[in-house]
């Protein structure tokens, strides 16, 4: 199969970007209450050896979620430190009354919920614009420097080539910021791009 992208599809590309981004900003509206604010910053095919520079510093937590389904690969979604902190405080203040009673494991499980939330947003847009279902593995906490991630989960793919979708969320009555990064499997994600009938997108 040809890892080549009809350039007429060029532009069905980045409308999966937004599709996705679009439906996690979505769940998280509904979830705050908020209008959440989300941004394709970057969509490009990138050595994986090479994202780490094109990322900010700092850890992340966040979540790893599996697509079990074409186009396979990986979707993550990582917060800043502090805007996890928040997020746990939303996903539990209906059970919680002190948040300085919160342990360790109650914290993790609300980010990763929410992280899975996002998730399901993202990959559901996916699953309307090509028309099938697209199943996801339980979803794997990641707590460690972006780059690390990130690099990381790029190379899950054995490819030395990745789609890099680069996306910005905001949440500014909350101050939460999260980014998404989509990592498909390029050889079956191509194929699928290069199936669409352009006249019909």
């Amino acid at each position: 199969m040809t890892m080549m992208v009809d350039i007429r599809k060029l532009s069905f590309i980045n409308e999966m970007a937004k599709v996705g981004t679009n439906g996690v900003a979505d769940n998280m509206s509904k979830l705050t209450g908020e209008d959440a604010q989300m941004e394709v910053t970057k969509t490009n095919f990138v050595d994986v050896d090479d994202i780490s520079s094109q990322l900010e510093p700092g850890k992340r937590v966040g979540v790893r979620v599996r697509l079990l389904d074409p186009p396979h690969g990986h979707i993550l979604i990582l917060f800043p430190e502090a805007s996890a902190k928040k997020i746990t405080a939303i996903m539990l203040n209906d059970v919680v009354d002190d948040m300085s009673n919160v342990s360790g494991k109650m914290a993790r499980s609300a980010v990763e919920e929410m992280g899975n939330m996002m998730a399901s947003g993202f990959i559901d847009g996916w699953a309307d614009v090509l028309g099938r279902a697209i199943d996801i593995a339980a979803p794997q906490l990641v707590y460690a420097p972006a780059a690390d991630i990130v690099v990381r989960t790029a190379g899950l793919g054995g490819d030395d080539l990745a789609l890099f979708f680069d996306s910005d969320l905001s949440v500014p009555s909350y101050q939460i910021e999260a980014e998404i990064y989509a990592f498909p499997d390029l050889e079956a994600f191509v194929g699928m791009v290069n199936g669409i009938d352009v006249t019909t997108t």
